[in-house]
């Protein structure tokens, strides 16, 4: 099975290649980040023209032309212009190689992503160390969604807790925003974080307690801006380091906590992290020691593999090989939940 993916959900224009025989998956991306950044966020009208732009380049790229067995695009969740692009890309190819095409939920890709490195080590043994890790808890932060959920002994996704107002990065990126450091926030709050003291400032952490199976990250932006406007111009100078640092512990006290009190309730052989703020080194350390006191393993996506990419889209292809193939149809508000992607490796 030879799998070409291709990722166009948001603001990132990706290719990617898997060979399940040699377990090899390379990718190429073309980032809009710079373009979004003088804007403060992305702006549909201009990433659906960067793609509409860079896709057919990207599909000329050596090594990018061979024939698969198999093609794959993200069909949902993200802008509908960006997935449109992505999907008809896909389809013509489709036309042209004669070859079935693979719709894949882009959270999946994200769910999926943990589990990349151990196929890449091992592909002949991959289905029974996926067994082995099973039922396993994940956890997705981004930009866009923050997501606890489980992947029971049969291969099935549970959404456990999700986010009733602003996702994770999506925080932090405001955050940012509000003490006018750019975009993307997060990386940004975490180079200023690393000189500051995490608890100089006591923000808010939603939810703490266990039954309340849920995050909120606005009163956490809500508090900064409260806490800005009580301070001169010049505290905010010094203190910034700070600030970024106890707003960023704020973030991930609650991942964490919530992360906790999930593996209170249920037993669980791996714990999982990937999206974009996955990268965050506060948060990967944290996530690393709780799956060290629970004794299970820790698998986190590759930081190539945490943003927007086509890696996990073709690994998720692959995961979900042997599945009924869904409708090749444009889903804007694709949800993470309804799909079983054990029966793949015992059909």
């Amino acid at each position: 099975m030879r799998i070409l993916a291709l990722e166009s959900s948001c603001d990132e224009s990706s290719i990617a290649w898997l060979n399940a025989e040699t377990g090899e998956i390379r990718q190429c991306i073309h980032s809009q980040m710079t373009l979004h950044a003088d804007y403060g966020g992305v702006v549909p009208d201009l990433a659906s023209r960067e793609h509409l732009h860079h896709i057919p380049k990207l599909f000329s790229i050596e090594g990018f032309q061979q024939r698969p067995t198999h093609l794959a695009v993200t069909h949902g969740p993200g802008l509908a212009a960006c997935l449109a692009l992505g999907i008809a890309s896909v389809k013509a190819l489709s036309l042209i190689w004669n070859v079935p095409v693979i719709p894949v939920n882009h959270l999946h890709g994200h769910a999926y992503s943990p589990f990349i490195p151990l196929f890449c080590d091992n592909p002949t043994d991959f289905a029974n160390t996926y067994e082995s890790l099973l039922p396993h808890l994940g956890l997705i932060v981004s930009g866009g969604n923050t997501l606890l959920f489980s992947l029971d002994k049969n291969g099935v996704i549970h959404v456990l807790a999700r986010s009733v107002d602003d996702a994770a990065g999506e925080a932090l990126d405001k955050g940012a925003k509000l003490l006018g450091l750019g975009y993307p926030g997060g990386p940004l709050i975490e180079k200023l974080a690393r000189s500051g003291n995490p608890d100089a400032f006591d923000f808010p952490r939603a939810f703490a307690q266990q039954d309340a199976m849920k995050f909120s990250f606005s009163g956490l932006k809500t508090s900064l801006r409260y806490k800005l406007e009580e301070l001169e111009n010049t505290a905010i100078d010094e203190k910034l380091a700070d600030i970024c640092a106890s707003y960023q512990q704020a973030v991930v006290d609650q991942l964490i906590k919530k992360t906790g009190h999930a593996l209170a309730d249920q037993s669980f052989r791996s714990l999982g992290l990937s999206g974009g703020v996955a990268n965050n080194r506060i948060l990967r350390d944290a996530f690393t020691q709780l799956a060290k006191r629970r004794r299970i393993p820790a698998l986190m996506a590759r930081p190539e593999h945490t943003g927007d990419n086509a890696a996990m889209i073709a690994f998720a292809a692959y995961m979900r090989r042997d599945c009924p193939t869904p409708p090749l149809t444009l889903e804007p508000s694709l949800p993470l939940e309804g799909i079983n992607l054990k029966r793949a490796f015992r059909s």
